[in-house]
């Protein structure tokens, strides 16, 4: 369904009654209450009690159901919602995990880009796609776009949105009372520090904490309940079967600058969802001791000599794993790295990852990492994530595709 469609369907939200902060009509029951009132997160395994049933999803109406998550605290819901803004494509990707991909109307960071790298990797599940290159996505949106795409909910971090210059806490609250609620966390990524206005009571979640909320969104736990056994799978047989400490590879996580001989380096166990794929692994970071995302030269690198380079984005056209590959292969000072001699400089996929996401990267890297114990990992060239053999794979496709679109019965 468009956009436009979606925002014909019925009164819009302009039309409804507002009294005191609750919106009376279909779809979304209430904004938020404080950031303290949020509970304790679930591991991601965990089925609820009756009694965290009853406090996280009964409400005054009978079919109300209700989420908290900081920042935004405690969301009142109808209904799952079926027009949601988002930004970053983590929240989105867990849309598509709980089974509502197509209510996902815009994406204000990069939807073409996420698009194209998300397909990607699921074109291995098959009947499962995203569908966000032609999505509204416009990074520092006036609010009067917001007024316009009537979202039903803006499943992304307030907090967050004051990041951009255009939108004070103010606005944000402007539009949770005029429009939408807003539910999401971002901070969690690298446990980074939130606006001074959003820090005090502000929580740090993991990926799959803040699927379990989100799935709650969506009424979707079963789903969310079976894809976590997959990952508990997936993380028991790496842990059953990694190598001790002294003999791990030495690793760098990478973004190579244009124009000088220097890098971005990037965490690998680090806190936050951004290494949620990287720190099971337990490789050794030869950055560990520089600031995430800050630069170092190619002297630093060749100091470092890790094992192993991991290029972020490397399955993009501007950041391609070749064109990694091509120059430090070419260059003179770094050709004889270890990584460069034993070809093993490899992709990686989405930063800002999901559940679905985490879960091949989850895959991917283990081989990268480790060959000799989870099996090869084939040089990437192009085109979408490699054919794995079956008795290679880490989590079974068709088991996941099943429960992403409802033909589980554990879903």
């Amino acid at each position: 369904m468009s956009r436009d469609d979606t925002r014909l369907e019925g009164p819009t939200r302009r039309d409804y009654v507002t009294y005191g902060g609750t919106i009376v009509g279909g779809g979304l029951l209430a904004g938020c209450t404080a950031d303290g009132d949020s509970e304790a997160a679930p591991t991601p395994t965990s089925t609820p009690t009756e009694e965290e049933t009853t406090t996280e999803t009964e409400t005054s109406a009978d079919t109300s159901y209700s989420v908290t998550m900081s920042p935004a605290g405690e969301v009142a819901f109808e209904q799952p919602p079926e027009n949601v803004l988002t930004i970053l494509p983590h929240h989105a990707d867990m849309a598509v995990a709980a089974g509502h991909g197509d209510a996902i109307s815009s994406m204000l960071y990069n939807p073409e880009y996420n698009d194209t790298i998300w397909n990607k990797f699921l074109t291995r599940l098959p009947g499962v796609s995203v569908d966000w290159a032609d999505l509204e996505g416009t990074w520092n949106p006036s609010k009067e776009l917001l007024y316009e795409l009537e979202s039903d909910l803006h499943l992304a971090d307030p907090a967050y949105m004051t990041t951009m210059q255009a939108w004070s806490t103010d606005d944000v609250e402007e539009i949770r009372e005029n429009v939408a609620p807003w539910f999401g966390n971002t901070f969690s990524n690298a446990h980074k520090e939130p606006p001074s206005e959003w820090a005090d009571g502000y929580e740090y979640y993991t990926l799959w904490e803040i699927f379990e909320k989100v799935a709650r969104v969506f009424r979707a736990e079963a789903r969310y309940e079976a894809l976590a056994d997959v990952r508990a799978e997936v993380l028991a047989s790496i842990e059953a079967n990694l190598p001790p400490e002294d003999e791990r590879p030495t690793a760098a996580m990478v973004i190579l600058v244009d124009s000088e001989d220097s890098m971005y380096v990037y965490a690998l166990n680090g806190p936050g969802f951004l290494t949620a794929h990287t720190r099971p692994l337990g490789a050794t970071d030869v950055f560990a001791d520089v600031r995430t995302e800050s630069t170092v030269d190619f002297e630093a690198l060749i100091e470092a000599d890790p094992d192993v380079i991991l290029c972020l984005a490397g399955m993009s056209e501007f950041r391609h794993v070749t064109k990694t590959r091509d120059r430090l292969a070419d260059d003179p000072t770094t050709q004889s790295l270890s990584a460069v001699q034993n070809g093993r400089i490899h992709t990686q996929g989405g930063r800002n990852q999901g559940p679905l996401m985490n879960l091949f990267q989850l895959e991917m890297t283990a081989k990268q990492l480790y060959p000799d114990v989870f099996g090869e990992w084939p040089t990437y060239t192009d085109g979408p994530y490699p054919e794995i053999p079956a008795d290679e794979q880490l989590f079974d496709r068709q088991r996941v595709a099943d429960i992403v679109n409802g033909e589980s019965r554990s879903a």
